[in-house]
């Protein structure tokens, strides 16, 4: 039970926090870095998980990213959503890929594996790439 208190009640200090630092703090390099800092977390987290207690390289990391944002960048351009809601949207989509992805793959043993997730990688870097519609090669 002492443990469910500390994280209420540490969770309840953050947000308090980040109310009254967003209030104060007019600056965006702040919200860039700290955005920043949380992807790489998940991104430590995800190779501490998949490379350190199962064994296996992902090479297609990015591209899990680069398939949530876009999918983000898709709702902006088709409807008014706020941003909150693209970013929900953007991580289901993302845990679908990935989920599809895993159920793929994960029976792949050693260099198998990373070979399969790098193929991953290019076939959403060559859709991105190719998709006028998000931008193509140009970016959003």
């Amino acid at each position: 039970m002492a443990a469910a208190r500390f994280w209420i009640v540490s969770f309840i200090i953050a947000i308090a926090f980040l109310l009254v630092t967003r209030g104060l703090i007019g600056n965006e390099y702040y919200f860039f870095a700290a955005y920043q800092v949380l992807q790489f977390i998940v991104l430590a987290t995800a190779w501490n998980i998949l490379g350190g207690y199962t064994g296996y390289t992902n090479f297609g990391t990015g591209a899990f990213f680069a398939v949530g944002a876009y999918s983000a960048v898709v709702l902006h351009k088709l409807t008014s959503l706020p941003v909150p809601v693209m970013m929900l949207v953007g991580g289901v989509i993302s845990g679908i890929v990935g989920f599809g992805m895993g159920y793929l793959t994960l029976r792949l043993k050693g260099v198998f594996f990373a070979i399969a997730t790098l193929a991953l990688a290019i076939v959403a870097q060559t859709l991105i790439v190719n998709w006028d519609f998000v931008g193509g090669s140009r970016g959003i």
